[in-house]
């Protein structure tokens, strides 16, 4: 029987930081024209924070059922159902029963803010969240399963970026303009570099298993290059948000000294290989935390 403690290891608690950052850009964005609910902000963290539980959960069954995590030669930490901590049966049982409390989170957020946004976004929204829900589940579970297929870098900068970010900003909102569209790319950026780092790590096991990532595609040293791109633009969505919506005063241009944390991060990993590279996934994720927060204050 797992304990609570393996099923604790099993959410990935290092993963939650990009999940978490996500609202709180949103939400930050939203603060800056003058909206912000508190009660949208609480929900939309807990549901962010849940379907990246729900995500982590199915691409541990996922990738034990296609034999990614059992050919001996993966680098990163051991997983779950690889360990026999959990058995593929209860992990079934725990990826359908976060499945349903996501749904229920997101139909409870999108319902409460129904009067203010209308009913035709009320159902684009539940539409949305049907797709953030297929969209974790489908990474490695199925038979085509889009983390197998090289598009796990699309959809990673997809549903943390864009949608989550824009969503949230909705939200409390109640509007679609452009203003929060370069941030919330910025922000899938950021996930997408966390996943390239992930597929570097695990390059020769994933070919081994027949995976497909951009990182196998590419071979190790263009995915660094790539790596490359996804910093500097990363950082050119920020700084170009700032000159068009919060240009002044100067002190609103402090978070770019955080940038210094993923140019480190850059310079580092073209040194590393393998298991070597597995501390700069969490570092990353923290940045984007670290990130969220801050360019909320500069700008509010």
């Amino acid at each position: 029987m797992a304990s609570v403690k393996d099923w604790i290891l099993a959410f990935r608690l290092r993963t939650l930081f990009l999940a978490a950052s996500t609202v709180i850009l949103g939400s930050g964005l939203a603060l800056h024209e003058g909206m912000f609910s508190l009660a949208t902000f609480a929900l939309a963290l807990v549901l962010a924070l849940s379907a990246q539980i729900l995500s982590n959960l199915a691409n541990d069954l996922g990738d034990y059922q296609k034999g990614t995590d059992i050919t001996g030669n993966r680098k990163g930490p051991v997983r779950a159902v690889q360990s026999g901590r959990i058995t593929a049966e209860q992990m079934k049982r725990g990826v359908a029963i976060v499945a349903v409390w996501v749904a229920v989170v997101g139909l409870v957020l999108v319902l409460s803010t129904a009067t203010m946004i209308g009913w035709k976004s009320v159902a684009i929204m539940l539409v949305v969240g049907l797709s953030c829900i297929l969209a974790a589940v489908g990474y490695t579970l199925g038979k085509h399963a889009y983390g197998y297929r090289g598009w796990g870098d699309f959809f990673a900068f997809l549903f943390f970026g864009p949608v989550p970010v824009i969503g949230t900003y909705f939200l409390h909102v109640h509007s679609f303009d452009f203003e929060p569209v370069l941030p919330s790319i910025g922000s899938g950026l950021i996930s997408a570099m966390i996943l390239n780092i992930n597929n570097m790590r695990d390059i020769d096991n994933d070919r081994a298993a027949g995976k497909v990532t951009l990182a196998a595609k590419l071979g190790l040293q263009n995915a660094k290059i790539y790596h490359t791109l996804l910093t500097c633009l990363m950082c050119a969505c920020f700084f170009t948000y700032s000159l068009l919506y919060a240009s002044t005063p100067w002190y609103r241009y402090l978070y770019v000294l955080v940038f210094v944390f993923p140019l480190k991060i850059l310079a580092e990993i073209y040194q590393k290989s393998g298991k070597d590279l597995d501390p700069y996934l969490k570092q990353t994720s923290l940045f984007s935390f670290l990130l969220a927060i801050v360019f909320t204050l500069c700008i509010n």
